[in-house]
């Protein structure tokens, strides 16, 4: 799947964190604990070097809790990455953070030098009601809808850290078209500009294969339909999800299904491991590489076919 959404202040928002990383101290990324690999940004690791970078696991309560270990797991085991899974359901669990911080930087964790951090995240991740909780106030603006967040904020918390937060940021291009899907299911981006038939469709496939029982309780089935769209034909037909003639209305039901798979309707569910996310990386290598030997050859015979015509 193609994201066509990047508004103009998410570059600004790029620009920002390249002009911010050298000013502070270590980085807090919040990404969604049903997709952490999907809602991590590429650009952070490309320039963030040595500083150290929490991956903040937000909406955890939504997410599968085995996978989720995994995912925390997978971040402790690389240099200079620390794994923290939390919930606005646990409003002192996230203020455990600010101790986890400290503890990233021992040179700094006498509780007397201020730490400078930069707070970044993807839309609609849960990054500003985190900034919330950790200030114990409202500054931060929320909201259902992705890119809230519009401007650079600079916050100081009590314990001398000091939070620089900048808006949601997507990026231009997303290398991996299932991450693509991963990252509309989750509501990351905004409802026009996805196709939400086309979506659910792609849900409902991950859906029938990693989580079958849910689906069956969820929507009262004794068996499962072997399809995604007989699927959402049935979900549809159940709910009253039809048009004229008792057909059943496929977007209507996409909107229902995806609405109630964002809510947690379903039960706690992770849409990647990071088991299938270094499968799908080999395979998105592959192709990037095909199309790289296919741009050199085409520009060979485009060289050889102006020689050819002198």
């Amino acid at each position: 799947m193609s994201i066509q959404w990047y508004p103009g202040h998410m570059n600004k928002a790029r620009i920002q964190i390249i002009e911010l990383l050298p000013q502070v101290d270590l980085v807090i990324e919040v990404t969604d604990a049903r997709i952490p690999y999907s809602s991590e940004n590429p650009l952070l690791a490309s320039i963030r070097g040595d500083k150290p970078c929490i991956k903040v696991l937000t909406k955890s309560d939504l997410a599968d809790p085995a996978i989720t270990s995994q995912w925390v797991n997978h971040f402790d085991d690389k240099k200079g990455l620390k794994g923290i899974a939390l919930t606005t359901n646990q409003p002192t669990q996230m203020r455990e953070l600010l101790d986890l911080c400290r503890s990233m930087l021992p040179a700094k964790d006498n509780g007397i030098q201020s730490i400078k951090a930069l707070i970044m995240g993807i839309p609609n991740v849960g990054k500003s009601t985190l900034i919330n909780i950790l200030a114990n106030k409202v500054i931060a603006k929320t909201g259902n809808e992705p890119a809230v967040t519009k401007g650079q904020q600079r916050i100081k918390l009590d314990n001398g850290i000091v939070l620089f937060d900048t808006p949601g940021m997507l990026w231009p291009k997303v290398e991996n078209p299932n991450s693509g899907y991963r990252l509309a299911a989750s509501g990351a981006i905004k409802n026009t500009a996805m196709e939400y038939d086309d979506v659910a469709f792609y849900t409902a496939k991950y859906l029938l294969s990693a989580y079958p029982e849910r689906l069956k309780e969820r929507y009262e089935l004794s068996t499962l339909p072997d399809t995604e769209l007989e699927l959402l034909e049935t979900i549809g037909k159940q709910r009253g999800c039809l048009r004229g003639g008792g057909r059943v209305d496929l977007n209507k039901v996409s909107v229902l299904f995806l609405n109630e798979l964002r809510a947690g309707a379903l039960g706690p569910i992770s849409l990647e491991t990071p088991s299938l996310m270094e499968a799908e990386e080999i395979e998105v290598q592959k192709i990037k590489e095909a199309k790289i030997r296919k741009e050199e050859e085409r520009k060979k015979n485009a060289q050889k076919g102006k020689r050819n015509s002198k």
